[in-house]
């Protein structure tokens, strides 16, 4: 219901402020439906570079309704297709660079964004509360609003078993029960729909092949639309990733990558097609996984399956069209307060010193602000304005360069080149040595930073298995003085997380294992143990705390 009402509502909206016609805006619902159907069964499964491994429900997103409208008028529908498909190549670009930008685009940014998006569909749910009809009463929609939220919370809170499955949906028929008490439930969009639609290739747009000055003036603001649902996108990856499991997990990026791919994927396909882009519902995701407890990959794709359907059932879709605004708004508003709190959650857990305090206050501060007055649209004009005074983009944009200033007043890490090998223990352990009496630390502080270096090592490559001769990696490290040093162990591997095997250790017995004494080890040493996998590089972070020899 989430995923069919928005992708109807966003295209719809496009289609109409660009002033097109009832065959495109047909068309254009059936792609959207369609894409957003493949994409969701696409992220539930993995093939290769593509998809998720988990439930990612996808449908046509607001971010690119702007500055579609503005392609629209400028140029019409060719050139609005041209424009998302070079758009797309943005989201794929990020997916391979991820690993370059892990210090920008951190839990801590990606926390501001959910929080972000959570108040901005706050602000819009609470408006939906009072969209009734002309001559009801005016308790009526906040009375159902009140209905709905009633139900579904304390159902969620106290319900178990079937129940807590059912518990949205109960909440929503309830809203829609009291609803239509006020008269507020119309069925007539039901009765005017047609049972079956035939894709009129007709309608497709086609694209423009010898782009103008129109095109390349409206180019920069799709490249930044496009990059900021990337970011949102590799954000997602990050949060399904830990709602999803019962048993916390260290993420694994190259899921992460493999879902901005798929999520890229979608885009291009919207502009081959000529319809509005995707985006992944990932509040309304981590909701009901939260209040169901189910996270199953099947679900995925039984839901793709399902939108793939009722784009070609009208009738279908305007059943679950009209449930009344005030249901989907008090329904919204529950969703948008567990946003938040996991976007909380996220920042918390990243380790909240004062730097990253002030980022998370001030980029909250400007997103709610330009959120509620977009004083940014009168400076910029009605391109630039569109796009960059949403309070989500400037917001999560603010965070970004933040962060980026504190990468790069941070100090200058040193840095050595070796090979993954056990040979190369003479090497590091010269290099840390160096670094450690440069920065005036004492013996015993020496010696905890030499040993954190060996343990990696060792654990790295008792984690990376048997390599072959002719596959020995390339080892870089990073060393970065502070507080505590910072090391960074850049390598190639293909399965197991440290991260995981560390945790794991806390289960087990005090007597650890031969093979496991190295991560014991490490574990000793180190004060935090970060993994991170992507695809081609895998990145360990390891912070030892040390004291400075007294004068």
């Amino acid at each position: 219901m989430l995923a069919l009402a928005n992708t109807v509502l966003f295209v719809t909206v496009m289609v109409r402020a660009g002033g097109q016609s009832e065959d495109y805006l047909s068309w254009a619902v059936f792609s959207g439906l369609a894409i957003g159907g493949v994409v969701t069964a696409l992220q539930a499964g993995r093939a290769g570079r593509l998809g998720a491994g988990h439930v990612l429900m996808t449908g046509a997103g607001p971010h690119f309704i702007g500055v579609s409208v503005l392609a629209l008028t400028a140029g019409g529908l060719s050139m609005l297709a041209s424009l998302i498909i070079v758009s797309s190549l943005v989201q794929f670009a990020l997916a391979r660079w991820l690993p370059l930008l892990r210090r920008v685009i951190t839990p801590v940014v990606s926390g501001i964004a959910l929080m972000l998006i959570a108040v901005t569909v706050m602000l819009i749910a609470v408006g939906r509360l009072s969209e009734v009809p002309e001559g009801a009463p005016p308790v009526a929609g906040p009375t159902v609003a009140v209905a709905t939220l009633a139900v579904a919370t304390m159902l969620a809170m106290r319900a178990s078993g079937i129940w807590r499955l059912w518990a949205p949906l109960i909440g929503i028929a309830s809203g829609c029960g009291v609803a239509a008490l006020f008269g507020l439930y119309d069925p007539q969009p039901v009765v005017e729909a047609r049972w079956f639609y035939t894709p009129d290739v007709a309608a497709w747009p086609g694209l423009d092949l010898s782009p103008g000055a129109e095109f390349w003036t409206l180019l920069p603001v799709f490249l930044i639309v496009s990059f900021v649902v990337a970011i949102k996108m590799s954000s997602d990856g990050v949060v399904i990733q830990r709602v999803s499991r019962r048993r916390p997990q260290a993420t694994d990026f190259r899921l992460v990558q493999a879902a901005v791919n798929t999520n890229g994927l979608g885009t291009l396909l919207s502009g081959f097609a000529g319809t509005l882009p995707p985006i992944v519902y990932t509040p309304s995701m981590v909701t009901l996984i939260n209040l169901t407890g189910v996270a199953a990959r099947s679900v995925g794709y039984a839901i793709g399956a399902i939108l793939l359907v009722l784009a070609f059932l009208p009738k279908a879709a305007a059943v679950l069209l009209t449930i009344p605004s005030p249901v989907m708004g008090a329904f919204l508003l529950m969703i948008m307060g567990l946003l938040f709190v996991e976007g909380m959650r996220m920042v918390v857990q990243d380790g909240l010193d004062h730097r990253k305090a002030l980022v998370v206050g001030v980029a909250l501060a400007i997103g709610v602000g330009l959120q509620s007055q977009n004083v940014l649209a009168d400076l910029l004009g009605q391109t630039w304005g569109a796009s960059l005074g949403n309070g989500l983009t400037v917001g999560v944009l603010a965070a970004i360069l933040m962060t980026l200033f504190i990468e790069v007043t941070s100090p200058r890490h040193t840095r050595l080149e070796t090979t993954l090998e056990m040979s190369a223990l003479p090497k590091i352990d010269a290099f840390l040595r160096q670094l450690a009496s440069r920065i005036g630390w004492n013996d015993a502080s020496t010696e905890r930073l030499r040993a954190a270096g060996e343990e990696t090592l060792s654990s790295l490559l008792q984690s990376g298995g048997d390599q072959g001769a002719d596959r020995v990696p390339r080892l870089i490290i990073n060393a970065r003085p502070g507080e505590a040093v910072e090391l960074e162990f850049l390598a190639v591997f293909d399965e197991g997380n440290l991260e995981d095997r560390l945790a794991h250790l806390n289960e087990q017995a005090e007597v650890p294992e031969e093979h496991e004494i190295s991560f014991w080890l490490l574990r000793h040493y180190a004060s935090s143990v970060r993994h991170r996998k992507y695809h081609g590089i895998d990145i360990v972070t390891v912070h030892v705390e040390g004291s400075r020899s007294q004068v």
